[in-house]
């Protein structure tokens, strides 16, 4: 045993009573002196750095970990608590040297709690009982990133202001289409007025969210003039064909042989003419940019929201006959959906169209079912033992879990910089 780490330890808790200062305290909870796992702590040194201060973090249990670390975390902190000026540290971690020993770096001075035996190894589960559209999504994505979030609950960032920019749109849209199921021309000044009155009042309600006041009002102007072309694209489309907006946030759940799925659709709209349904997703952030490319996430298995509600949609009765993006992130570009028509059949592969209207077959949808039941017997088997990071650095960038995952890819021009 290293001696100049007890000290060292010894020395944090001892800086952590004269000054408070957290990143002392958890430099201690990370010694071997601590008596918490080394994993454990250095989860809980990542997530009390985010949401200070540490002994808080322990004793809401800010992360879910096992019955034998949450009282070795436990114990730490109600030992810290009893710490006091003339406190015998070396008594109350169980360290019998005492500071006149400190010249003697051979180990024998020290005795530590009896070694622990390891956990016996096995297979991790899904710890939840039904699954969505999001966490298939996060596990195509990436597999660690699913773990950590979904078996791990780690630790999430705050909201950020991109994030709360789409969910007081999400709210504004749906209380405009309460009032607006049929977008038709002689209305169109009172949408316009309607609408703005919408997202105002949405985005007060999540203004405590953004960053700061100038980001909460940078993001409010973005919506209003998002939700002009919006209402620009609704009236077109009416016109070319009439339809009714017949659901908004509908809550979807669907077994599919014995696994639960759950979501919630944007909107759900009828054709007047055919009383064909279409299945529309508000995307405020990046999405693809062609039917194509939509179609090719799908048949990658790379996305798995729309085809998930075309079977929820189905087994309601409903005739699905389109699937479709609604871009509301750039407000200097016209409201343009990617949107996918469900047609019997595929269309023999030909050049690579950069439309935004496109087809896919039901056979890719029904391909899309197979996998995710797939995916949820995986998680749900209890054999998996590693999580593999995704290949794409891209896919990192903004993780919540990026700092925590040492195996993450690294972008070529960042390889020099590391």
């Amino acid at each position: 045993m290293n001696v100049s780490l007890a000290a060292a330890f010894i020395a944090d808790l001892r800086a952590w009573w004269d000054t408070g200062e957290d990143a002392t305290l958890i430099r201690a909870l990370r010694s071997p002196f601590s008596g918490v796992p080394h994993d454990t702590a250095a989860a809980y040194a990542t997530a009390a750095a985010r949401v200070p201060p540490l002994l808080d973090a322990i004793s809401r249990g800010l992360l879910a970990v096992s019955t034998t670390e949450r009282d070795a975390l436990l114990q730490f902190a109600e030992r810290v608590r009893t710490l006091e000026p003339e406190t015998d540290v070396y008594e109350l971690f169980s360290i019998s040297a005492g500071p006149d020993e400190f010249g003697n770096d051979d180990g024998s001075g020290f005795a530590l709690a009896p070694a622990q035996a390891p956990d016996h190894r096995s297979g991790v589960r899904a710890r939840q009982t039904h699954f969505s559209a999001s966490s298939l999504n996060a596990y195509a994505e990436c597999a660690r990133k699913w773990y950590y979030r979904y078996v791990c609950a780690a630790v999430e960032d705050a909201p950020s202001s991109a994030s709360t920019y789409g969910t007081a749109f999400h709210a504004a849209l749906e209380d405009f289409h309460g009032e607006f199921p049929e977008p038709l021309a002689r209305d169109e000044a009172a949408m316009r007025t309607k609408i703005a009155g919408y997202v105002n009042w949405a985005f007060e309600r999540y203004r405590d969210q953004f960053d700061a006041p100038v980001e909460f009002e940078l993001q409010k102007r973005r919506a209003l003039r998002t939700a002009e072309r919006y209402v620009d694209w609704l009236l077109a489309e009416a016109a070319r064909a009439p339809f009714t907006v017949i659901g908004r946030e509908i809550p979807i759940n669907l077994e599919l042989e014995g696994f639960d799925f759950v979501g919630f659709i944007d909107r759900l709209d009828r054709d007047e003419r055919t009383g064909g349904v279409s299945i529309f997703d508000y995307k405020t952030g990046s999405i693809a940019t062609s039917a194509a490319e939509y179609r090719d996430e799908v048949r990658r298995f790379a996305d798995f929201q729309l085809p998930f509600y075309y079977w929820a949609r189905t087994a309601a009765g409903d005739r699905v006959y389109r699937l479709a993006l609604i871009p509301l992130k750039d407000a200097l570009l016209d409201v343009v959906p990617i949107s996918l028509e469900v047609v019997a059949l595929a269309a023999p592969h030909g050049k690579r169209s950069d439309a935004p209207s496109g087809t896919i077959a039901i056979a890719d949808l029904e391909r899309a079912r197979s996998r995710m039941i797939e995916i949820c017997r995986e998680l749900s088997s209890g054999t998996l033992e590693r999580f593999a990071v995704t290949s794409d650095p891209a896919a990192c960038t903004y993780c919540a879990y990026r700092d925590a995952c040492a195996d993450r890819p690294h972008d070529e021009r960042e390889r020099f910089g590391r």
